[in-house]
């Protein structure tokens, strides 16, 4: 076996450099820039949580592998046109997608958390936060969260153009906290010691997962004996923590070795078991 991405352990340091395209490898997709799940590697090619992700999966696959490099705008209709066998991007697992492509077994939670200053008072439930100034990036799904409960709790909402502006705005005092998903404040937190994440993660319901082509069942299946033996032996959660530096949520998607393949109760979920014996 040759894998042309450069494999340094999952414990340790990481980075996978692009392979070279051959008639052997495999491709996959990400929109590369997405901290710290897909990021452009210093030494070149990407590198992040799930490139380690995609490393161990093309290891233990016995195949090479090749990251290409999507805009996000694009990326469901690179698959469907054959341009990639997987898209290994964080994906949100919803209806309306699993209507139009398969998931595979879902491998982390779609969770929220709060960022804030070193040594400044924990927030370990919402109350902590009423009355106080929260930062957020302007017009996503965490400036609308924070919108919805802001009668309830009454806190101001600073919205920034970038999650790294508001995130700053922590730092320098004009925020008491940034509200985004809890891997990137984890990542955030690992890289700047001058912020930590909340006690607080909230749960969204969602889980993530890789996507395939609705007629690539059975590149699907590869990837879920692996994926679900990943699970077990612990390494899905050992880069989840790498690269967050926090614990998946325990019995999450991250140990939880689903009994078919793809998402139970969502179209495209086949109840037979993928035989990976994990």
């Amino acid at each position: 076996m040759t894998i042309k991405a450069v494999i340094l352990g999952v414990a340790g340091a990481l980075a996978v450099a692009v392979a070279p395209a051959s008639a052997e490898t495999m491709k996959v997709a990400a929109d590369v820039g997405y901290a710290p799940h897909v990021m452009a590697s210093p030494s070149g090619g990407a590198e992040g949580y799930n490139v380690d992700l995609m490393a161990e999966i093309a290891k233990r696959m016995g195949v090479d592998y090749e990251v290409i490099d999507q805009e996000w705008s694009g990326i469901f209709a690179g698959l469907a046109a054959g341009k990639y066998v997987a898209i290994i991007a964080p994906t949100t697992v919803t209806e309306e997608r699993a209507s139009k492509m398969l998931f595979g077994e879902p491998y982390f939670e779609v969770n929220y958390q709060f960022l804030i200053k070193k040594g400044a008072p924990q927030v370990e439930k919402l109350e902590d936060l009423a009355g106080k100034t929260i930062a957020v990036n302007k017009g996503n799904f965490y400036d609308k969260w924070l919108t919805e409960r802001q009668e309830k709790y009454g806190w101001k909402i600073e919205r920034f153009g970038k999650n790294a502006d508001a995130i700053q705005a922590v730092i320098t005092g004009r925020a008491d906290a940034n509200f985004a998903g809890d891997t990137v404040a984890g990542w955030t937190a690992k890289k700047n010691p001058l912020v930590e994440p909340s006690k607080l993660v909230i749960s969204s319901g969602r889980v993530g997962a890789f996507v395939f082509d609705l007629a690539n069942v059975e590149m699907r299946k590869k990837f879920e004996t692996v994926v679900e033996c990943m699970k077990a032996d612990g390494t899905v959660a050992k880069i989840h923590e790498k690269w967050t530096g926090q614990k998946p949520v325990a019995g999450g998607a991250a140990y939880k070795i689903e009994a078919g393949i793809g998402v139970p109760g969502l179209a495209g979920y086949d109840p037979t078991p993928s035989g990976s014996g994990c």
